[in-house]
């Protein structure tokens, strides 16, 4: 398994305002009622809403409002949601997957589109980032989870891939197939985590500093800002002092 990374991905930052968590319980929401809504609305029979409403209840999500999100998928609303992979390259040529849950497939490419274009970047064929990722389960901890030694020995016993530790917590990565089997592990041994999702995980980093960094960091605000963008990964390596520089 890896060692620690002290690389901590701009995406995760911390201290969003008000507005923002607002928009992040709304897309918390939108997953808990299309995962009901595709698949059984028990969490128990059905992985992908188990693992929307673990994310939500870490967010301190409600039981009201989650009981809403689901009881919204039985009354047949989800049905009109679209998931939509959108790929792209954003300054200095870093590449980017933008995944969309929309009931208006128009608005989403327009809005995205727009979005890129702003921020000097530009969207691509489908297919012409993806290869840059692999697909993988992604298990968050705080970092009073336990030490890097303790968190990698209970990564390693639960039968996961690789652990990245740095002072904003533990993140665990294992195959995709396995993120259900893996954080049920982890939970016995390290308590509830922070996060677990199916992710995309950069095969390699692409270096960036300076203008370009900055550019980059407003075109993620604004994706982050847009209603239908679900999530985004990206494969850029900033350095941390000039990180925490551009995210104060």
């Amino acid at each position: 398994m890896a060692g620690h990374s002290k690389f901590k991905n701009i995406m995760h930052r911390k201290g969003r305002a008000d507005a923002a968590r607002s928009k992040l319980f709304s897309k918390l929401s939108r997953e808990i009622t299309v995962a009901a809504k595709h698949g059984m609305p028990d969490p128990a029979m059905n992985p992908r809403l188990r693992l929307a409403i673990a994310n939500a209840k870490a967010e301190s999500m409600s039981k009201d409002v989650i009981e809403r999100a689901i009881k919204k998928a039985q009354g047949g609303d989800a049905e009109t949601y679209e998931e939509i992979r959108y790929e792209g390259f954003g300054p200095g040529g870093v590449g980017l997957i933008v995944e969309v849950l929309t009931d208006n497939r128009n608005r989403a490419a327009s809005n995205v589109r727009s979005i890129f274009g702003k921020h000097g970047g530009n969207l691509g064929e489908t297919g012409s980032v993806a290869f840059m990722f692999e697909r993988v389960g992604e298990i968050v901890y705080p970092v009073a989870a336990g030490s890097d030694e303790a968190v990698m020995d209970a990564a390693i016993e639960a039968g996961a891939e690789d652990v990245e530790s740095d002072e904003d917590g533990h993140t665990i990565y294992t195959a995709f197939e396995q993120l259900s089997e893996v954080a049920a592990a982890l939970e016995k041994s390290l308590g509830e985590a922070k996060s677990a999702a199916v992710a995309r995980r950069p095969r390699s980093r692409t270096p960036l500093s300076g203008e370009p960094a900055a550019t980059l960091m407003k075109l993620l605000d604004a994706l982050d800002d847009e209603d239908d963008v679900q999530n985004v990964y990206t494969n850029e390596e900033i350095p941390a002092d000039e990180l925490e520089r551009l995210a104060s």
